[in-house]
């Protein structure tokens, strides 16, 4: 399973651990573009130099490790594709280029079900998706928390338990579910 990654699940730090551990537990391939992750920069830029510069470390960590992720969308393709939002045009283009099979994204709403289809594609909120590799492989999906949760508990003061962890990350029915 191919899935295209908008900036909005790869920027926030757990959510993209888990989906990139996910991923590396060859749940899927994860798709991003340079524009993508453009985004993710200039994101973390308006929050500081120090974030900045993470990202940046970080971006360049994901091009070394994911080097068949990253794709470009075929010229001329995003201009016969819509969206309601179409700054959002260019994930559709990347995911349909590369004939993925959905796009993993917080904003339903730019994505609509229906359009997406029209491509052949399906559209995943990061907890849902996530939630079911877990139901289909729990013991995968706790190896991917428990890394993700040393991960936390070693870059700041420590004492993060699992389920506050990703219930902060946006990830409420997989927190629940690596909890019990």
């Amino acid at each position: 399973m191919r899935l295209v990654l908008d900036t909005c699940v790869i920027f926030p730090t757990v959510m993209r651990e888990m989906l990139l551990g996910a991923a590396e537990a060859g749940f899927y391939t994860p798709i991003w573009s340079d524009r993508i992750l453009e985004e993710w920069r200039r994101a973390a830029q308006r929050l500081g130099p120090v974030q900045a510069a993470v990202a940046e470390g970080e971006i360049a960590l994901l091009r070394a490790h994911w080097t068949a992720s990253l794709i470009a969308p075929a010229p001329g393709l995003e201009a016969r594709l819509w969206l309601p939002d179409a700054a959002d045009i260019h994930v559709l283009a990347v995911a349909v280029a590369r004939s993925a099979d959905g796009i993993v994204t917080m904003n339903a709403k730019d994505f609509p079900r229906h359009l997406l289809a029209e491509e052949g594609l399906s559209r995943s909120d990061p907890d849902a998706l996530l939630h079911g590799f877990w139901q289909a492989r729990p013991e995968a999906m706790q190896a991917v928390g428990q890394t993700v949760l040393d991960r936390a508990n070693a870059a700041g003061e420590g004492g993060w338990e699992i389920r506050p962890l990703l219930k902060k990350a946006r990830l409420p029915r997989l927190a629940k579910a690596l909890s019990m």
